[in-house]
């Protein structure tokens, strides 16, 4: 099933306690072009979630956003530090004794002092704390990933009722063609024998002639090309890889035989039709656009 390249999604769960959450969300875009926005503590994960997201996208401008409250998860330890303690120990007892002040040295006092005390987080497990980031952004791509087959299927139906469209438009320049080719000759054929009146000519070559002219008015193989073109369309829409870039260049093909069918018509009706192809390709290439 063919996939919109716009989508959001969302995941959240509580991992070796902490909250993690998830958001996915692109946008339309050439290539893939993946962005991440997370805690600084946290910018270790950054490649994996990267190297995940490309398994599952191929093109479009992605934004995942990471939240990780680890405030339950958190472990501290409290130590001495004993080069800085004793320092301040002895100062204190060096004033004590030059000043003949009373001895009120005490752990309450001593704990005061900048840097007496560590306070460390204890490491985390890197590794782990990847891979717990990894399966809640699991969870955000499912739901991203059926947003976007939603959007897809929208598409795809409205392409192929396009593709209805102009299909049966051709199918009204197809039968017109014969009608108009065989009026385009037998207007060549007249004016070439006004010209050609006071002229010896063999009867013969005047309607080889208009034959060949006429011809370059027919239709025929722009309209066998631009049907295979819709088929191609059809089956490229049936399959469940991305296709956008693929169903781009086929566009441009659709356009071209709608300009060249253009300008080998030469009647009003005809021309109208045409205009109204080019216009049903310009909206299919509009969604086109959408698609991974």
């Amino acid at each position: 099933m063919v996939k919109s390249m716009t989508g959001y999604g969302r995941g959240e769960a509580v991992l070796h306690e902490r909250t993690i959450t998830v958001e996915v969300r692109s946008v339309n875009n050439r290539y893939l072009d993946c962005s991440i926005k997370m805690p600084r503590l946290y910018v270790f994960a950054e490649d994996a979630i990267k190297t995940r997201v490309q398994t599952s996208i191929s093109r479009g401008k992605v934004d995942v956003f990471v939240s990780i409250d680890s405030s339950k998860a958190d472990s501290v330890s409290v130590s001495v530090n004993r080069p800085v303690a004793d320092g301040y120990y002895a100062a204190l007892t060096e004033l004590r004794d030059a000043y003949g002040l009373r001895d009120d040295l005490s752990v309450s006092l001593l704990s005061r002092f900048q840097d007496v005390l560590l306070v460390e987080k204890a490491q985390e497990d890197v590794e782990t704390v990847a891979a717990d980031i990894c399966q809640v952004l699991d969870l955000a791509l499912v739901d991203f990933s059926a947003m976007r087959e939603r959007e897809g299927q929208k598409l795809r139906e409205d392409i192929l009722s396009r593709a209805g469209t102009i299909g049966r438009l051709t199918s009204f320049v197809e039968e017109q063609s014969p009608k108009t080719v065989s009026e385009y000759r037998a207007r060549l054929e007249a004016k070439m024998r006004d010209v050609l009146q006071n002229t010896q000519i063999d009867e013969s070559r005047i309607l080889t002639e208009a034959a060949i002219f006429a011809d370059k008015v027919a239709v025929d193989e722009e309209t066998v090309r631009l049907r295979s073109h819709l088929s191609q369309l059809q089956e490229m829409l049936e399959l469940d890889v991305p296709v956008g870039r693929k169903l781009d260049f086929l566009i441009q093909e659709f356009n071209r035989e709608a300009n060249t069918i253009g300008s080998k018509c030469n009647d009003i009706e005809t021309s109208k039709k045409v205009i109204d192809i080019k216009a049903e390709i310009e909206k299919i290439r509009e969604q086109i656009q959408n698609l991974e």
